[in-house]
């Protein structure tokens, strides 16, 4: 008489998702997670899926004793070794990403991909994506400015201790929810990230996931967190769902942005302890390159001094030795003017150069024209410094920026000497009387692959005036989006 076992059932828990739980090799995910890898990116997670550090969470399928006449179109390997030696000589031979991905989801891990290896491909293709995120950067502040000055954390950085943030973080989350955590080291740049996954389940089985189907792409999203060191900001990525479409309705119960801002209020909780508690504050900068934004709210001294402020800043190299504007005995740097004239003189020539060329449309010799791109290019040299280079990898691709100045009643000439009292003065009557003053709504967006360079070359051509351009057209005020008011530019917030 067969016996008959009890149907597998699941309960709801508060535990987390473990990392060694398996989904099946021809789960919907798997598959689309590592068809985005190219043939060596898949090799090389191969290689680091075998490699002994790794083996209680992505152990490949062995079986000592086979009969070599099966006929299988991938035998299981006896041993780890010689599933090295195999992916190792596929690296050296030709072929194609379809057949490296059938052996390892048909072949040697035909049981099922670990959620740790999930996550590990999944930060192998953002290693080769660099540019695949947008990443905005949050300072964390403590969170009453009675309590900084009590404790001294005014300015302090918090301490992140990798373990016991990833403990507070779990704690914080709800129990209708399950999070996987993973956290790896940047190959290059001095941070960790962290993947965050979210599963809109009670349950932390394999059976549940397994059984959930195509709801399990529906009810998930994957975002990342970055963590400069020693830096008291941390950068988030925006969420992506795991179904096919990055706009599909992940939740009856709010979406992917609730369930999101659940994990994001729980970052300066897993930061606080008792007598420091912390906040996030956006600083409304954010690109889809890290280096940009390490550039600017990174752990350096570029974060308050970028753009021609970056003199007064430590770089790298024999420029960090001489590169202090403060010393008595000044250098010659790069950014600097090569001509014989002194720098107010050339600016004065500049300034009349420019005037010439939108007051007068006679023919101008050559020799005039090379003068007057020399001298656009050293305005652009002393405007942006070494920042906003057209190769650098720091651009931003989006800068937005609304106006919110009143209407003059009266014009103002911008050659005047007390334009600054005229501005101090129509300030005075909008406290007065806001309600009579029309303040027109004007908005001005650049996009491009990289917006500051753009902007320069466009100084060096001389479309835009160099001397009289703002100083957040640089990129020195560390933003890519705020308000512009009574000429100065402010703090914007996001609704």
């Amino acid at each position: 008489m067969d016996r008959k076992w009890p149907p597998r059932i699941s309960y709801p828990t508060t535990l987390p998702l473990p990392s060694t739980t398996l989904l099946p090799s021809s789960h919907p995910i798997v598959r689309r997670t590592l068809n985005r890898l190219t043939r060596p990116a898949l090799l090389s997670l191969a290689l680091d899926w075998l490699s002994d550090i790794n083996q209680l969470a992505t152990a490949p399928y062995l079986l000592e004793s086979r009969n070599d006449t099966t006929n299988e179109l991938f035998p299981p390997a006896s041993s780890l070794d010689q599933l090295r030696k195999t992916y190792s000589g596929l690296e050296k031979q030709g072929g194609t990403k379809r057949d490296v991905l059938e052996r390892i989801l048909e072949g040697d891990w035909r049981h099922g991909i670990s959620l740790y290896a999930l996550a590990m491909a999944d930060m192998q293709f953002l290693y080769s994506h660099p540019s695949s995120q947008n990443w905005l950067a949050w300072e964390i502040l403590p969170l009453s400015p009675s309590s900084s000055n009590q404790h001294g954390i005014d300015r302090a950085v918090p301490c992140f201790r990798p373990s016991i943030f990833l403990r507070n973080m779990q704690h914080e989350c709800l129990p209708d929810i399950k999070v996987h955590f993973n956290i790896d080291r940047h190959v290059t740049l001095p941070l960790l990230i962290l993947r965050v996954w979210i599963l809109e389940t009670p349950y932390n089985s394999s059976f549940s996931l397994v059984r959930s189907g195509r709801t399990f792409l529906n009810n998930s999203l994957v975002f990342y967190i970055a963590f400069p060191d020693f830096s008291p900001y941390v950068y988030i990525s925006s969420s992506k769902t795991l179904s096919k479409t990055s706009f599909s309705p992940i939740s009856k119960a709010g979406g992917s942005q609730s369930l999101r801002k659940l994990v994001m209020d729980a970052i300066p909780k897993a930061y606080s302890k008792p007598g420091e508690r912390y906040r996030l504050r956006n600083t409304n900068f954010s690109a889809k390159s890290l280096e940009a934004i390490i550039e600017h709210w990174g752990n350096g001294r570029m974060n308050s001094a970028s753009a021609a402020w970056a003199t007064y800043a430590e770089t790298h190299g024999r420029e960090a030795i001489k590169d202090n504007p403060l010393d008595t005995t000044m250098a010659t740097y790069s950014f600097e003017y090569n001509g014989d004239s002194e720098d107010e003189k050339s600016i004065k020539e500049s300034e009349f150069t420019i005037k010439s060329k939108t007051k007068n449309y006679k023919h101008r010799s050559n020799d005039d024209k090379l003068k007057a791109t020399s001298l656009n290019n050293d305005l652009a040299k002393i405007r942006f410094g070494r920042s906003a280079l057209p190769n650098d990898g720091k651009g931003i691709e989006r800068l937005y920026i609304r106006f919110e100045d009143p209407f003059p009643n009266h014009p103002v000439s911008l050659a005047m000497p007390n334009n600054r009292r005229q501005i101090e003065n129509q300030k005075s009557d909008h406290n007065t009387s806001e309600n009579k003053i029309w303040r027109p709504e004007i908005s001005l967006v650049f996009t491009g692959s990289h917006v500051f360079a753009g902007i320069r070359e466009l100084v060096e051509y001389n479309i835009i005036d160099g001397l009289r351009m703002p100083g957040w057209m640089t990129g020195e005020q560390g933003i890519s989006e705020g308000v512009i008011r009574n000429g100065r530019i402010v703090n914007y917030t996001k609704s």
